[in-house]
């Protein structure tokens, strides 16, 4: 498979390729589209890289050289991003892939202003044979459909989101963490990016897929967290935007979010905002409550979003003789359940230690990792990573070209903006962000 990658003759070297001035002889480095002189070049930490003025080509290495074994839940800096536009009338040019790196956007833009903007979140895994399985990406694509709409913006078509998201895959294979050390997850990002002043649909929207390899998301990794129950702020209310996964659903929940870590808990869970008494969700992931052979979890009713990581465990659950309950759960049933467990893209399954409400403290199976989330994320996750037969025809393999991902690089036309010269963040901007610094980052 080829990808497309737009690239300015004045742009900074590709990465895993030296200056000019710096390289030593050894790959030979020619047009293969006009005919000028041929130089050689040694470029250490890649297989091949072939560059000239107006076509090359490149083949990254197999996996990047990163400590796989302590990998956080943090933006590392990878290679390519896709990106594509849309006009007034609704339809998304055929994107491309450019070197990640900083994008221009007018002060003005609908997303800056009035926060017109979604995102998805989903992951990519190394199988054992060393190919790359994609987890329900037509889900996320549906999702960012009915997102859209509620948010008066257009958006891609599922066919078009998936094409995207494999194209960024390939182009990034290098980062995804060899099997059992991680995921490469992998951020979606629609916005309205044309300016606007008076409150208005933007005039133009960019799609944006980038990625990083992560680990765990809670420090705690499957080991049980720590929750409060939060009796002051809510998540969503009725006929908001709770129910669908744009940017300002989460920026509301960090000052709880805050609160909460700076007394010990790992994250918040949120009651209902008309009754104060009905469970939501957590932060960035469902809630499940386990009594006896019943696991039950809040209904989806415009106020809390539609997990596709929850919609996966309802049906491995139920598969395995569960009866699973869509409905409303009381905090009470919650402080008496055996267990209680989170799902999300990025927790997966995480399972519950203690819940404290109103200052009681509740512990679950004496701080361990309950048995029906032990279960549940083992037959997920190997489900996930293709280490079982995927029964549920849940997975996408993605093939590429040879052992690595080939990238085809053009020159940028001179209508698109410069994507790779801005600068970027430095190693002390970013530790404050526990970002990984890009240079340490990569081979």
């Amino acid at each position: 498979m080829e990808l497309r990658l737009a690239s300015l003759s004045a742009a900074p070297p590709l990465p895993g390729c030296l200056p000019r001035h710096s390289l030593s002889p050894c790959l030979k480095i020619q047009s293969p589209i006009y005919s000028t002189p041929s130089l050689s070049y040694k470029v250490p930490g890649t297989r091949r890289c072939h560059a000239s003025v107006a076509t090359s080509y490149m083949e990254t290495s197999e996996v990047a050289d990163l400590d796989w074994e302590n990998l956080g839940f943090g933006l590392i800096d990878t290679d390519f991003m896709y990106v594509a536009k849309c006009g007034p009338d609704g339809i998304f040019s055929k994107g491309e892939i450019l070197p990640f790196g900083h994008i221009a956007l007018s002060p003005s833009a609908g997303v800056l202003n009035y926060g017109q903007g979604l995102f998805e979140g989903l992951k990519a895994y190394r199988k054992t044979d060393g190919s790359i399985l994609l987890f329900r990406p037509e889900e996320n694509a549906i999702r960012m459909i009915t997102g859209a709409e509620r948010m008066c913006m257009p958006a891609p078509t599922v066919e078009q989101f998936i094409d995207a998201v494999k194209q960024t895959v390939l182009a990034n294979k290098r980062w995804v963490p060899p099997t059992g050390k991680g995921s490469l997850y992998i951020r979606p990002l629609l916005m309205g990016s044309g300016a606007v002043l008076g409150l208005a649909p933007a005039p133009e929207y960019t799609f944006i897929i980038f990625v990083s390899p992560v680990g765990n998301y809670f420090k705690e990794g499957l080991s049980p967290i720590n929750l409060i129950v939060e009796d002051k702020f809510h998540r969503a209310s009725p006929g908001g935007t709770g129910g669908v996964k744009t940017i300002g659903n989460y920026a509301s929940v960090l000052k709880a979010q805050k609160i909460a870590k700076g007394k010990g808990y790992s994250d918040v869970l949120y009651l209902d905002a008309v009754h104060d008494k009905y469970l939501e969700e957590v932060s960035s992931c469902n809630i499940f409550v386990v009594k006896g052979n019943v696991i039950s979890t809040p209904a989806i009713k415009g106020t809390i979003l539609p997990g596709i990581t929850r919609k996966s465990i309802i049906e491995v659950a139920q598969s395995k003789g569960f009866k699973v309950e869509e409905r409303l759960v009381s905090v009470d049933e919650l402080l008496d359940a055996d267990e209680v467990f989170c799902t999300g893209t990025a927790v997966v399954v995480s399972p519950v230690g203690s819940i404290t409400y109103l200052g009681k403290r509740v512990e679950y199976g004496n701080q361990g990792v309950g048995v029906v989330s032990q279960q549940l994320h083992k037959s997920l996750t190997s489900l996930q990573m293709g280490v079982v037969e995927d029964c549920m025809g849940w997975t996408v393999q993605l093939e590429s070209v040879g052992s690595a991902a080939k990238i085809q690089i053009r020159r940028q036309r001179s209508d698109q903006p410069d994507h790779s010269n801005s600068p970027r963040q430095t190693l002390e901007e970013r530790r404050g962000e526990g970002i990984r610094d890009s240079e340490q980052s990569r081979p």
